[in-house]
């Protein structure tokens, strides 16, 4: 972890993330992404990293949870009738478009669970059908029902789904900061990389320890 995150104190995060404004949102930590029998891992992804990332995201949730800040899982969750003919192009152009080529997490499929931190009674599911939690979805209608403007990201994958919803969160103008611990890719360098783009760019770099400390101030 880079830059900006380690000055700020736990008095100041405590008010950036008041849990009155914030939402945690954990992407895509689904079976296809993240467990061993999931198609990134029956692909030969290097799945290292995401156990702890998995860990550190159900922190996080759990943290929230005690606070009274919303909790939002978007999942990736698609359908034939949802893979453009340019999604298929590019999936094609790229090799991946074969016969016996599996998308991840079609709508109902095992390879579509939540896996690690789960959904608890009072968070929200937000299904998508793209990279990031708010192209096509009622997210940002969500939480401006409810008078958020804070978000905290974990998820997988670092690079690809969290970063476009980061983005897109920033073009949105919401404070964003980003649980590096509780995120992962399948390669810790791109990973690494990522984070500093982002903190560059988008938002506060954090873990999920210095969320907890500022939340028992809250």
């Amino acid at each position: 972890m880079t830059g900006a995150a380690t000055t700020v104190t736990k008095e100041g995060l405590a008010d950036w993330i008041r849990p009155s404004r914030t939402a945690v949102l954990i992407i895509d930590m689904q079976v296809d992404f993240a467990a061993p029998d999931g198609s990134c891992a029956l692909g030969g992804c290097d799945m290292s990293a995401v156990p702890a990332a998995l860990a550190a995201a159900e922190r996080l949730a759990g943290a929230a949870r005690k606070v009274g800040a919303l909790v939002v899982f978007p999942r990736l969750w698609t359908e034939p009738a949802t893979d453009s003919l340019v999604w298929k192009e590019r999936r094609r152009r790229a090799g991946q478009e074969r016969e016996d080529a599996r998308y991840p997490c079609r709508a109902g499929s095992y390879g579509a669970e939540f896996y690690g931190p789960l959904p608890q009674e009072g968070d929200l599911i937000v299904s998508k059908t793209k990279y990031s939690a708010f192209f096509g979805t009622e997210l940002d209608a969500l939480l401006a029902k409810r008078s958020i403007d804070t978000l905290v990201f974990a998820g997988l994958t670092t690079e690809c789904c969290v970063d476009s919803s980061v983005r897109d969160a920033c073009h949105l103008d919401y404070h964003i900061f980003i649980a590096a611990d509780a995120c992962a890719a399948y390669d810790e360098e791109m990973h690494r990389q990522s984070l500093a783009v982002l903190e560059l760019n988008c938002g506060i770099l954090t873990d999920v320890a210095s969320v907890e400390a500022a939340w028992r101030l809250a």
